[in-house]
């Protein structure tokens, strides 16, 4: 499996990496709030840390969900956490029409599960050389991914990570199979095992999707011990009034705790 330059450290390579922040941006208080704690605990443990937030979340469950403050106010405010505290930056896109101007500020750009096998959208991201993220669909098999890593390679562009997060089991739920991260890495590339959108619980509140904190750190943890080198986590400072994915959130207070463990079960899993 080869690992992704990005700065100046390896996604892959022999030190954890962590993808985190809050779902949505809500504003820039919360923004700087997270990243500047975040960056202590990560500098702090010595992981390798990406800032994560979205400007849009259009895969809402409801016409009336919120989604962020947009393309030209999201893209300023992560692009002030990057000044402010020299951190890369993940984000989502949605449309190809979003995807040139992502790529002005994101190091990292990132295709939601529901739109991983969407060609066009995959290969413009693809064509910007930067890092391409793709969370694979809650309704594809480990296995079928290959094609769409072979969408980002048609481009030139092999710097591509995998996230995991979760299988849909039924109605209303999500089972992670930890045999996926060896499945995905087996392909040539790092797998991200993202560990909040695993425990959502989708369309629970019928308009809303709703989810189980109480088992990220349980299922971050078995990814690490399984063999994941990347972990991505939806964070803020207050989830209860989070505006967005709330329930599944893990609250910045915590996340210290959460993260030292996962970094001392991975460097036991590397030796």
């Amino acid at each position: 499996m080869k690992s992704i330059s990005l700065n100046n450290f390896e996604i892959g390579g022999n030190k954890l990496t962590i993808l985190a922040g809050p779902c949505a941006i809500e504003s820039e208080e919360i923004v700087m709030e997270t990243a500047k704690k975040l960056k202590e605990i990560t500098s702090k443990l010595d992981i390798n840390y990406v800032f994560k937030a979205s400007y849009d979340k259009a895969n809402r469950s409801s016409i009336n969900s919120y989604r962020g403050l947009g393309i030209d106010k999201g893209l300023e405010i992560l692009g002030n956490v990057k000044k402010e505290f020299g951190l890369p930056i993940v984000t989502d896109v949605h449309q190809v029409s979003e995807v040139e101007r992502a790529a002005e500020v994101a190091d990292i750009i990132q295709i939601p599960a529901f739109l991983c096998r969407q060609t066009d959208l995959v290969v413009e991201a693809a064509k910007t050389g930067k890092i391409v993220n793709i969370k694979k669909g809650q309704f594809l098999a480990p296995e079928q991914v290959k094609p769409l890593i072979e969408k980002v390679k048609s481009q030139g562009n092999d710097k591509i990570l995998i996230t995991e997060r979760g299988t849909t089991f039924g109605y209303n739920n999500l089972v992670v199979d930890m045999r996926a991260i060896k499945i995905i890495q087996d392909l040539g590339y790092p797998v991200v095992f993202d560990a909040t959108h695993s425990v959502q619980l989708p369309g629970t509140n019928c308009d809303s999707t709703g989810g189980d904190r109480r088992f990220v750190p349980l299922l971050a943890k078995s990814a690490i011990a399984s063999g994941a080198k990347c972990l991505f986590f939806e964070i803020h400072p207050n989830p209860s009034k989070a505006l967005c994915d709330g329930d599944n959130m893990l609250p910045l207070d915590s996340a210290e705790g959460v993260f030292d463990i996962c970094n001392k079960i991975f460097k036991i899993v590397q030796n």
